[in-house]
C-alpha cells in the first residue's frame, strides 16, 4: 500500500494522523504527542520517506480506533519536521501547516491510515474593503481583550504579532493558533469557504469565549473573597459551591434547612426560645454549607431538636405497685422503702410540690443505684444515671459555649436527650466525691439543678436557652454525707442506708445474688446448690463488707468454677458446704481472731467510722523507762494526736487514785499505736478508748477483751457524744464483742441501731472516764473503789445468748 502513494489532477494519496482534540491550520507549526500505533506508523514513513501528512480532526475524542465516519471531512496537510522518542512507545511531534486539504478517500485497513485528498484553497480578496479591515480590527480587539481576561496573560510578542498582522487568512491562523477555543469550534472555522465567513465565525468564538472567561473571573473574585475570609484549604469547595449556586443545585441542602423549620416551628417552647432557634437557623442557611462555623451551627441545632420539649411519660402513683417493686428488688432497708413510698405519696397529691432532693448516704454495695432503678419503675419514669465522680470543670454539669472547638452540652441536658422525656429521674451518682480547682466548682453549677424554685429556667452554657427542669425527680448517692459541700447538703433530704447485718447479707444472696449469678453463668439451682452455712461461711470468711458487692464476686468465683467441673465432665451436680467450700475458694480470708477478746494490758478496742460502713479501732499503748517522751505511730491525724495528749494529761490528773507514779510523765516513755499503719486515722472520738489504754498499761491492769468502746473526751473527764453510732455498733457486732460503752448524749442514735445488733450488744452509756475506767477494767484498786461511789462491776460478762433482748 505505500508504494500505492502518487499524485493525480490535484489529488494526493498520503499518510493520515487523526488527532483527538486538536486541530492544526496553514502556516501553524505544532508540538503534539502521537501514542497509538497506526499513527506512530503513519508520522515515521511520512518523516522517512519526505512526503507531506495530512492531519485530520477526530469527531469524538473518546474513540480509539476512528474510522472514515470518525473524521472531520476537512483537514490540513502538513510537513513533519522533527520526532522525539518519548518513554514507551509514544512520540512527540513536530509539525508545520502547510495548506488546507479535503478527505476524497480514507483507507484504515493497513498498519497505519492512508487518505487521497484534495488542496483547497481559500479565495482572495480582490481588496481590502472597509468591512474587511472592520472585521480584522475587531478580531484585533477581541483578540486582546481575550489575552487580558484570562488568569494567565498571553505574551506580549505574540499580541504584538497578531496586532501587527495585515493579511486576514494569516490573522485568522494566528489567533486561532494562541487561543484555547474548543477544537469544534476551531473545525468550523477551517472549514469556512471564505476568510470573510472565517473572520465572522471568529469574532463569534472570540465573543462568547471573553464571555465564559468573565464568568470565569468573577467566579474566582468570589472564590478569592471567601479564601481571605477562611482558610485556604476551602477553596476547592467553594469553587464547587459557586458553581451549584450558578447552576442552582442546592435542593438538597434546601430540603434539609426547610425540615430543620418545620421542627423549630412545631416545638411548643417559649417564643424567645423559637426566635432564638430561628435566628441561628437563619444565620446557617447564608453560611457556605461547608464552612467550619456552618457545621457548627448545623450540630447546635439538631442538639437543640433532639431535646425532649414538653414530651412527658405516664406517671404512676400506686403506692402498692410501688410497694411490690420496692420489696421484689431489695430486702430489708424498711425505713428507706417508707420514706420512698411517702414521697411517692406526696407526689401525688401535690404534683407541684417543691419538696427537697432525696439523697441516698450508705457504704458501696448497699444499694443506692438499685433503689433509684426501682423508683423510677415503680413511678413510671424514664431512668437516667450521671457519675459525678472525679468531676472538677464547671462545664460538664453547664455545658461549654458553642464556639468552642468540640463545644457539647453539659451532663444535665445530655442526660435530658438520653432519657426522651422532660420528666425523668435522674441518679446523680457519687454527688459526695465532686472536685473543684481553676476551672470552676461543679458543686456550685448544680446548686441551680437541684433547686425546684430555680430549675425551671435552667439555661445550658451550649444550648443557650432557657429549659425547664422543675418536672425532673433528682435522686442523689454519696458514700460520705460529710464531704458533701453545705450549699448543696442543704438543698437535700438524706436518707441513710447503713451495712447490712449477716442475716440480710444471707437473704439478699439466697433471694438475689444467687438466682443472678446462676442466670449469668447458665447454670441451674439443680447443677450447682448453696447450702445456708456454705453463705454464711462466705460472709463470715470471705468478706469484710458493708455490702454485698464482695459476696456477689465470691459467689461468682464458685459458679465459674462450678461451671468448668461440669463442663470438664468432673461433676453433674455440685453442693456447697461450709466444709467443702474452702476447696472452691480456698482458704478463709478472714480467720477469727480470738486474741483479740481476751484481757490484755495496754490494747484497748475502739470503734471509728469509715465511709465504707464502721469498723474497729484497736489502740495498744506500752509504758519503757525513758525521759518522758510520747510517740505515736499508725499514721494518726492531728486530731487523734491530740486526743492523745488529752489522755496524757488526765491520767497525771489522776495517778494517785490508781497509784502511778506522779512523776511518769518525767521517767517513762509512752508509745501509743494504732495497728494497720498504712491507713490514716483521725478524729476525736478514740478519746476513751486512749485514755483506758494508756491507764491500763501504767497500772498493769488488763482490759476487758469483750468491751468495745468510742467516745471524745475532755480535760475535766467528761465523755462527750460521737457521730456514727449506727455503723460503729455495727462493727462491734460482726468483731464479736458483747459490750459497747457509749456516751450518754448517744443514747437517742440507738433508735437507728438495727434491732438484730440491739438483740445481741448491750450498750452501756457513761458520762464520766472514771465510768468507763471502772466499767473497762479488769481489777478495780481499792483506793479507786474507796474514791469513787460506785457499784462491783463484774471481772468477766460471759457472752450474751443468741436471741436475747438487752438492755440498753
Amino acid at each position: 500500500m505505500l508504494s500505492d502513494f502518487h499524485l493525480f489532477d490535484g489529488q494526493e494519496s498520503i499518510p493520515a494522523l487523526a488527532l483527538r482534540g486538536l486541530v492544526l491550520f496553514p502556516g501553524d507549526v505544532m508540538h503534539f504527542d502521537v501514542g497509538r500505533e497506526i499513527s506512530v506508523h503513519a508520522v515515521e514513513y511520512a518523516l522517512e520517506n519526505g512526503c507531506n501528512l495530512y492531519v485530520v480532526a477526530q469527531k469524538d475524542i473518546r474513540v480509539d480506533d476512528p474510522v472514515a465516519d470518525d473524521l472531520y471531512a476537512i483537514g490540513t496537510v502538513a510537513k513533519v519536521k522533527q520526532i522525539l522518542k518519548m518513554p514507551g512507545d509514544g512520540i512527540k511531534v513536530l509539525a508545520k501547516g502547510l495548506y488546507r486539504a479535503k478527505t476524497i478517500e480514507m483507507h484504515t485497513g493497513g498498519d497505519m491510515l492512508t487518505a487521497v485528498t484534495e488542496r483547497i484553497d481559500l479565495p482572495l480578496p480582490r481588496r481590502t474593503t472597509d468591512s474587511l479591515l472592520a472585521k480584522m480590527r475587531t478580531v484585533k480587539q477581541l483578540f486582546e481583550t481575550y489575552s487580558l481576561s484570562g488568569n494567565k496573560q498571553a505574551p506580549k510578542d505574540i499580541l504584538l504579532g497578531v496586532l501587527a498582522e495585515q493579511e486576514p487568512a494569516r490573522l485568522v491562523e494566528f489567533v486561532c493558533a494562541n487561543t484555547v477555543l474548543p477544537y469544534e469550534v476551531k473545525q468550523e472555522i477551517l472549514e469556512q469557504p471564505t476568510v470573510i465567513k472565517q473572520l465572522d465565525r471568529l469574532m463569534v468564538a472570540l465573543e462568547r469565549e471573553i464571555n465564559v472567561l468573565q464568568i470565569e473571573r468573577e467566579i474566582y473574585d468570589k472564590v478569592k473573597v471567601q479564601l481571605e475570609q477562611n482558610q485556604r484549604d476551602f477553596v476547592l469547595r467553594e469553587q464547587m459551591r459557586i458553581i451549584q449556586s450558578e447552576l442552582g443545585e442546592d435542593d438538597d441542602t434546601a430540603d434539609e434547612l426547610d425540615e430543620m423549620e418545620a421542627k423549630i416551628l412545631s416545638l411548643q417552647v417559649p417564643q424567645d426560645t423559637t426566635d432564638h432557634l430561628m435566628k441561628n437557623l437563619h444565620r446557617l442557611s447564608k453560611m457556605p454549607p461547608s464552612s467550619q462555623e456552618a457545621n457548627l451551627l448545623q450540630t447546635y441545632l439538631e442538639t437543640c431538636l433532639e431535646l425532649p420539649w414538653n414530651t412527658y411519660t405516664k406517671q404512676n402513683y400506686s403506692i402498692s405497685s410501688a410497694k411490690r417493686i420496692l420489696e421484689r428488688d431489695h430486702y430489708g432497708l424498711q425505713k428507706v422503702k417508707e420514706r420512698i413510698l411517702e414521697f411517692i405519696a406526696v407526689s401525688k397529691i401535690a404534683p407541684s410540690s417543691t419538696g427537697q432532693i432525696l439523697c441516698l448516704v450508705g457504704p458501696p454495695g448497699v444499694g443506692k443505684t438499685s433503689i433509684a432503678k426501682s423508683v423510677a419503675e415503680a413511678m413510671g419514669r424514664n431512668y437516667v444515671r450521671i457519675s459525678l465522680g472525679g468531676v472538677k470543670d464547671e462545664a460538664e454539669i453547664r455545658g461549654h459555649r458553642k464556639t468552642y472547638i468540640g463545644a457539647m452540652p453539659g451532663r444535665i441536658i445530655r442526660a435530658m436527650a438520653d432519657a426522651g422525656s422532660q420528666n425523668p429521674l435522674i441518679l446523680l451518682d457519687e454527688v459526695d466525691k465532686l472536685g473543684g480547682d481553676y476551672k470552676g466548682d461543679p458543686s456550685s453549677a448544680l446548686l441551680e439543678v437541684l433547686d425546684k424554685a430555680q430549675n425551671s429556667t435552667f439555661r445550658d452554657h451550649y444550648i443557650e436557652v432557657e429549659y425547664d427542669l422543675s418536672n425532673v425527680l433528682f435522686i442523689t448517692s454519696a458514700n460520705d454525707a460529710s464531704q458533701i459541700p453545705g450549699p448543696l447538703y442543704d438543698r437535700m433530704e438524706i436518707i441513710e442506708l447503713d451495712g447490712y447485718t449477716d442475716v440480710e447479707k444471707f437473704n439478699i444472696a439466697k433471694r438475689h445474688l444467687v438466682p443472678k449469678q446462676l442466670a449469668a453463668h447458665g447454670l441451674t439451682a439443680a447443677q450447682l446448690r448453696f447450702s445456708k452455712d456454705a453463705i454464711f461461711e462466705m460472709i463470715d470468711g470471705y468478706t469484710r463488707e458493708a455490702g454485698v458487692r464482695s459476696l456477689e464476686r465470691q459467689i461468682a468465683s464458685c459458679c465459674r468454677k462450678a461451671a468448668k467441673a461440669i463442663v470438664s465432665g468432673e461433676s453433674e451436680k455440685i453442693s456447697l458446704t461450709a466444709k467443702n467450700l474452702a476447696h472452691t475458694l480456698g482458704r478463709r480470708k478472714f480467720e477469727k481472731d480470738d486474741d483479740r477478746h481476751e484481757n490484755r494490758v495496754g490494747q484497748v478496742t475502739g470503734l471509728a467510722w469509715t465511709s465504707v460502713g464502721g469498723d474497729t479501732l484497736p489502740i495498744e499503748v506500752i509504758v519503757l523507762e525513758g525521759s518522758g517522751k510520747t510517740q505515736f505511730t499508725g499514721k494518726l491525724g492531728e486530731v487523734m494526736q491530740e486526743s492523745a495528749q488529752l489522755a496524757v494529761s488526765y491520767v497525771r490528773s489522776i495517778a494517785d487514785i490508781y497509784e502511778i507514779p506522779g512523776n511518769f510523765y518525767k521517767t517513762k516513755d509512752i508509745h501509743i499505736h494504732a495497728p494497720e499503719g498504712a491507713v490514716p486515722k483521725d478524729g476525736p472520738s478514740a478519746g476513751v478508748t486512749m485514755t483506758t489504754a494508756l491507764v491500763s498499761a501504767l497500772t498493769e491492769l488488763p482490759v476487758r477483751g469483750d468491751v468495745a468502746m468510742t467516745g471524745e473526751i475532755t480535760l475535766h473527764g467528761d465523755v462527750l457524744p460521737i457521730g456514727g453510732l449506727k455503723e460503729k455498733s455495727m462493727a462491734a457486732y460482726k468483731n464479736g464483742y458483747t459490750t459497747v460503752l457509749i456516751p450518754q448524749k448517744n443514747l437517742p442514735d440507738l433508735e437507728d441501731v438495727d434491732q438484730e445488733v440491739k438483740d445481741h450488744l448491750q450498750f452501756i452509756p457513761v458520762q464520766k472516764l472514771s465510768e468507763v475506767l471502772q466499767l473497762a477494767l479488769v481489777r478495780p484498786t481499792k483506793k479507786e473503789a474507796r474514791h469513787q461511789d460506785l457499784p462491783a462491776v463484774p471481772q468477766q460478762q460471759p457472752p450474751r445468748e443468741k436471741g436475747r433482748r438487752v438492755r440498753v
